[in-house]
């Protein structure tokens, strides 16, 4: 069964991955199958199937939405500020903000997004495009900072970032504090070391270090 696309089909699109994430918190990641997301979303089997052909798409779904929220989130502070430090602080509160909700359900599903092959693991193929998205907002946080570091290194800093926001993620998914308020903190008092280290980059002495660091980028990558 099939729907034309427009506003019906995205609200049972949404239902769909609402409905999904509920079960998910509810029964556990495995315990949860297509036909019990279809059944509980009201819709049949063969429409669920139509819009996500499996749970990874719906969990790819989810970390799609996630990121939209993200980047809006981000907006107040990526127009308002110029340096580098208050975008940097600005754009990982925001990213603790948009993850609050979900954190329930982020601790049952963590052990398959962990899994280096799994579609789940923010660093596979199918994750590509909520991690270009999440790139993109660290590029655009570079760019229009006041920073003044050699080229090379700006280039490759908002792949950095990005990798140090995924610590931080790791660190909320364990967090048991009230409200993730731990979390906060790590972010609080580590975004000040982060810029006083980008900001030694640029010193004689530690202008080496940061080539060697963009060499070996770009080693690891390829």
């Amino acid at each position: 069964m099939t729907e034309p696309r427009g506003g019906r089909s995205e609200q049972t699109r949404a239902v769909i991955v609402d409905t999904a994430l509920r079960l998910f918190r509810e029964r556990g990641y495995e315990a949860t199958t297509m036909r019990a997301i279809a059944k509980e979303a009201g819709v049949s089997v063969g429409n669920a199937y139509y819009y996500f052909g499996s749970k990874e798409e719906l969990i790819q779904a989810y970390y799609d939405e996630l990121q939209e929220a993200h980047n809006a989130a981000c907006r107040a502070v990526l127009d308002r500020e110029r340096a580098f430090a208050p975008r940097l602080l600005g754009v990982l509160r925001a990213r603790v903000d948009t993850m609050v909700p979900y954190h329930q359900f982020a601790g049952k599903f963590f052990k398959f997004a962990a899994e280096p092959t799994s579609p789940l693991n923010p660093f596979s193929a199918e994750s590509g495009p909520a991690r270009q998205s999440a790139l993109a907002v660290y590029r655009e946080l570079v760019e229009g900072s006041d920073l003044k570091i050699e080229p090379e290194f700006r280039k490759e800093l908002p792949e950095l970032l990005w990798l140090y926001s995924m610590g931080i993620v790791l660190y909320w998914v364990h967090d048991s504090s009230p409200g993730c308020a731990k979390t906060y903190l790590l972010v609080e008092r580590t975004v000040p070391l982060v810029d006083r280290m980008v900001s030694m980059s640029r010193l004689p002495g530690f202008r080496s270090v940061a080539r060697e660091l963009v060499g070996v980028i770009r080693d690891v990558r390829a």
